[in-house]
């Protein structure tokens, strides 16, 4: 069976990855999809709308046929090793070819600008460890780096969201020497930071605003996400009485930063540069989280790196806890959030095949990164009742989703 990968997060799945996913089937004629997808914190520091579970379900009724999780560790950091994890993480089911969006559309420039950066990749690492040490942040060092090499000068514009990715996805195939063919798809209609929904096909950001607004779902949003998503929208607010965004976690960040020493504060994953002095002289007086982000946001700490730095706060992962993921050459463990029928066919295909231990629930491995999942599970549930936190807990030990054709006609 041939199988054809997505690099994901569903934030929620809307019409746009409907398109994604049916043109990447079509343009690999693969037999299957495989989806990994970030779990309930995402690579630009915030929390998902819906937890990891509603949102592989709503994938999986839709056309995805197998859903597995990103590691946290990969899945709150840069581009680079957000893609350096999911390559690793769909290489260990020996996908055939992984297919992204991009405001490029054509997969040579992004090759051709590979062997470009590998041939100049020293020079490349001088100019952005120089620019990082002037103060600028990382996706400004990055460009300015990219610049000096050139490569911004030719047919793949770097400073374009999802050309980024996209490249970050390619360096990853060739860089760790994974037998997967890249290929690209044309982003349609929207943009990845538009702020309106103007058609069907909008944003995730936009629906994102839209619904957090009034907590709802209004018929302009509704039309903008397929059945699936809507049911697994109301399914979970119906269950937990909220859509996740960051506000409802302030008090626990301001908690743990006025009570955490600045020895402590400086051993969290992104803590740099001096930034938990920061964090302490403006926490007594931040009135809100957007209040204190304005209050701590420079030049220097882009809003993303700022949001992600908060994430592993409220997670209390450390520098330490994610140090060895950048010479990683293989994951630990590969873990399955869900499948169809057809995505079990082709599991059971790969078994004999696979290196690593493919997970179907948290109690089946045994390593730290697992560790700082159920961590990160239990940290995303903070906001809920108790006895709803206890409830959507069980879930994170439990089984992968199972959609049979018969659960799929009936619409569960």
């Amino acid at each position: 069976m041939k199988a054809c990968g997505l690099i994901v997060e569903y934030n929620p799945f809307h019409n746009g990855h409907v398109y994604h996913l049916e043109e990447a089937k079509k343009k690999t004629d693969s037999d299957v999809v495989i989806g990994v997808m970030s779990g309930n914190f995402l690579q630009r520091g915030e929390p998902a709308i819906i937890d990891k579970w509603h949102r592989a379900e709503a994938a999986l009724n839709t056309g995805m046929d197998v859903v597995l999780e990103l590691p946290y560790v990969f899945a709150v950091q840069h581009a680079d090793l957000f893609a350096k994890g999911a390559i690793l993480t769909l290489a260990s089911l020996n996908t055939n070819t992984v297919v992204f969006g991009s405001e490029q559309g054509d997969i040579q420039p992004f090759i051709q600008s590979y062997q470009q950066y590998k041939n100049q990749e020293k020079t490349f690492e001088s100019e952005l460890q120089e620019n990082l040490n002037k103060g600028f942040s990382f996706p400004e060092a990055s460009r300015k780096a990219y610049d000096m090499i050139d490569l911004n000068t030719g047919a793949l514009d770097l400073t374009q969201p999802n050309n980024i990715l996209g490249f970050s996805y390619v360096k990853a195939i060739y860089d760790e020497n994974k037998d997967i063919k890249p290929e690209t798809i044309r982003r349609t209609k929207s943009g990845y930071h538009d702020q309106e929904i103007k058609q069907n096909i909008a944003s995730a950001t936009s629906i994102r605003k839209e619904i957090l607004k009034n907590m709802d779902i209004h018929p302009q949003v509704q039309s903008t996400i397929p059945a699936s998503t809507y049911q697994s929208l109301m399914d979970y607010k119906h269950k937990t009485g909220i859509f996740h965004h960051w506000e409802p976690y302030f008090p626990y960040l301001q908690y743990k930063v006025m009570t955490e020493s600045i020895t402590r504060l400086s051993t969290i994953h992104g803590m740099e540069e001096g930034l938990e002095y920061r964090l302490k002289k403006t926490a007594k007086y931040a009135q809100s989280f957007q209040h204190w982000m304005k209050q701590i946001k420079t030049k220097r700490y882009t809003w993303t790196r700022l949001q992600r730095m908060f994430v592993h706060l409220l997670t209390n992962t450390s520098k330490r806890d994610v140090e060895a993921i950048q010479t990683l050459d293989e994951l630990p463990y590969t873990r399955i959030l869900g499948m169809t029928e057809k995505g079990r066919a082709y599991l059971h295909t790969q078994k004999k095949n696979m290196k690593l231990p493919l997970l179907s629930q948290l109690q089946q491995g045994d390593h730290l990164f697992l560790d700082i999942e159920e961590k990160a599970a239990d940290t995303y549930y903070l906001p809920l009742q108790r006895a709803t936190q206890i409830d959507m807990r069980k879930r994170e030990v439990g089984p992968p989703i199972y959609l049979s054709s018969i659960t799929k006609n009936r619409g569960d």
